[in-house]
């Protein structure tokens, strides 16, 4: 199964840039029921868009962002050249998601801490922040809201939606909730559901932020703090397990700062903590591990992924990391048996690689001429997925 369905390009990814773009917002007045039971009155979705929409409206592509993602995938942030996007290799002109072929999407999920309405939005009813009372929102939550949100863009249907990670797991719910909106879908570095491992290591990132004094039972905005050390060693348990033994020891060894006494290692995940901590919000961070926690599209099909995967319409490109052991290839595995059983259209490959889970947001030339190749079957298949269903 392994790399044997893929076609591939000659050359590697085109360089390029998406330019410089500007988040936009788009406010939604109505009210919306999360799958919780509990109701957003007014929300909000922010969002980057690159490239341009066709006139039959057939190109738009989904980009689903990762646990600590935003809305800025690609290019530049206007006014601030050193800020770029967190997929800027991946989309762009002659890059895998070409933004001279196809007009890409990127919204900040609900629940989000980067302009979509989140725990550090205003409350409707007395201005203050959410924090704590901001409900708990789901995978599901995501999906139906950026289905909302594309049809305010004018998108009734995307030819492909793309994700790697929590993102990934977004564009495999895409296919199954909404398979006649969903022409292909991306899955990269992703599973069917959480082992007990990772679910252990979610768990222990949200002791380190509850036990934080600073964490106020959620309502530190409100109360002018911040559960900084608690996010910071969050964020260095989850940034550990997203790189390989082999890629740590090839940067950093047992090699040790002279200035400051301490390994190399160790001085690298406090710098990735201290700028984690300076742009997430706690709360977000919480919610977000929850939502990949709970995901399991099998659990209402009595755990049977083939049923699960019975209405899928999309043609799927499933992508696995060999050094990614936190989402290993036998996940991808799992899923493709499961859309074959189902008689899905679905092409699997695993890319060597030696960085991990990391590897999925790095320059991988093979990596991205399958992406690209597949992109562009999509491309010259025209309305890819729209299969006769008998």
């Amino acid at each position: 199964m392994r790399g044997g369905l893929v076609r591939f390009f000659d050359g590697g990814a085109v360089r390029g840039s998406a330019g410089e773009v500007e988040a936009r917002t788009e406010v939604f007045e109505e009210p919306l029921e999360l799958a919780c039971g509990a109701v957003l009155p007014r929300w909000e979705i922010s969002y980057e868009t690159y490239g341009r929409l066709s006139p039959e409206k057939d190109n738009a592509v989904l980009v689903c962002h990762a646990l600590s993602g935003s809305q800025h995938a690609a290019g530049v942030r206007a006014g601030n050249p050193e800020d770029i996007g967190w997929w800027d290799n991946f989309i762009g002109p002659g890059k895998p998601l070409d933004t001279e072929k196809f007009y890409v999407i990127s919204p900040n999920n609900i629940g989000g801490c980067h302009g979509s309405t989140g725990p550090v939005s205003a409350h409707p009813e007395d201005g203050k922040p959410y924090g704590s009372r901001f409900p708990v929102v789901s995978v599901e939550d995501w999906t139906r809201t950026q289905r909302i949100f594309a049809g305010r863009l004018g998108v009734g249907r995307f030819a492909a939606v793309v994700g790697g990670s929590l993102g990934g797991m977004q564009a495999l719910r895409w296919a199954v909730d909404y398979p006649e909106q969903t022409g292909a879908a991306v899955i990269i570095a992703a599973a069917a559901k959480l082992s007990a491992i990772n679910i252990g290591f979610n768990d222990i990132a949200r002791q380190a932020i509850l036990g934080d004094p600073d964490f106020c039972g959620g309502d530190y905005k409100a109360a002018g703090r911040y559960p900084r050390r608690g996010l910071g060693v969050a964020r260095m348990l989850g940034h550990i397990t997203y790189l390989s033994d082999a890629h740590m020891a090839h940067r950093f060894g047992r090699e040790k700062r002279e200035d400051a006494g301490m390994f190399q290692v160790e001085s690298y995940l406090r710098y990735q903590a201290d700028k984690f901590t300076g742009k997430f919000d706690a709360n977000t961070y919480l919610l977000m591990t929850r939502a990949l926690d709970a995901f399991d599209p099998a659990a209402e099909h009595g755990g049977d992924l083939a049923r699960a995967f019975a209405g899928i319409r999309a043609k799927i490109l499933l992508v696995s990391f060999s050094s990614d052991w936190r989402f290993s290839p036998a996940r991808s595995e799992e899923l493709a048996r499961a859309l074959l059983r189902a008689r899905k259209e679905v092409s699997y490959i695993e890319i060597p690689s030696r960085e991990g889970h990391d590897s999925f947001l790095l320059s991988n030339s093979q990596y991205h001429r399958a992406v690209a190749a597949f992109m562009e079957g999509i491309r010259r298949g025209g309305k890819a997925g729209e299969r006769d269903a008998s």
